[in-house]
């Protein structure tokens, strides 16, 4: 039998890099949207820029949670963030605390990210591969949110690039350090300004639950690309990176794309969301 989980104030689910609510019949959220809605959840998943920094997509969706408020009436909203999602969210939580019940970040890279370091290093400003790199990015890009239906959006592939590097996140996190832990791999704060902070994560197996699987080899090559966190991140964020608020956990088996979406024999990333919605629904939110 489907538990309860129905949350006091509506979650949405917000998207990081390169992510959409649907393209045709595909949702990106689909298995964890489906499952909250299952167990009594209003969901709503916003729509922010494929590529852009922090702030700008941080704005978008404040304008999206003003019209969730009035739509549902509700006083507040749980943000639930995968990858630069999180970081989407924590500015949202920063600059109107008062719309914001609480801000969880899944995956997110709330210290940077040594795959954007790498990237950012292999495209020497002002030189033709960073140009050819913004094109084909925001090719892409355009392309995603053609599909989607979000084509009206702006998009800009090297301020989201730079805003995810160690760099570019430390710069973010001098402005907004609400639930960052006070330690390397500690946790945060779990209450400021009345919001609480959580978070989870996953690290790539010892080896690959499915080997057949495209998604898990893809993050399992850019994995070669860490040091700091070298075999304690998800191909895309390190492990201890991820760290905010109260840490659920940070080394679920599971890759940086198997934080959205089922893989056999990893744990059920729906059943994570619905949990997380019953820690909501004990805190009163």
């Amino acid at each position: 039998m489907q538990r309860n989980a129905t949350t006091r104030y509506p979650v949405l689910l917000v998207h990081g890099l390169f992510g959409f609510e649907r393209i045709g019949p595909f949702e990106l959220f689909h298995d964890a949207k489906a499952a909250l809605k299952s167990a009594g959840v209003q969901v709503f998943v916003p729509h922010l820029s494929a590529t852009h920094d922090n702030e700008v997509r941080g704005e978008q969706l404040l304008s999206q949670i003003q019209s969730v408020l009035k739509g549902t009436g509700a006083a507040k909203v749980n943000l639930i963030g995968h990858s630069q999602g999180a970081l989407a969210a924590r500015y949202a939580a920063a600059v109107a605390p008062q719309h914001v019940a609480s801000v969880t970040s899944v995956s997110g890279p709330n210290h940077g990210s040594e795959l954007a370091d790498f990237l950012r290093k292999a495209l020497v400003p002002g030189c033709l591969p960073e140009h050819v790199a913004q094109r084909v990015a925001t090719l892409f890009s355009d392309f995603l949110s053609l599909l989607s239906g979000n084509l009206h959006l702006p998009a800009s592939a090297l301020a989201a690039l730079n805003s995810l590097t160690t760099e570019g996140v430390g710069k973010f996190n001098d402005r907004f350090p609400q639930g960052l832990p006070d330690q390397w791999g500690g946790h945060g704060a779990e209450l400021v300004n009345d919001v609480r902070y959580y978070s989870w994560s996953g690290s790539l197996p010892a080896t690959n639950a499915q080997p057949e699987d495209p998604s898990q080899l893809f993050c399992r090559a850019l994995s070669a690309y860490f040091t700091t966190e070298a075999e304690q991140n998800d191909g895309f964020v390190g492990r201890f990176s991820s760290h905010l608020g109260t840490v659920i956990r940070s080394d679920y088996p599971l890759d940086h794309l198997g934080t959205l979406r089922a893989t056999p024999g990893q744990p059920d990333p729906a059943q994570l969301y619905v949990e997380h919605a019953l820690r909501l629904r004990a805190a009163n939110l």
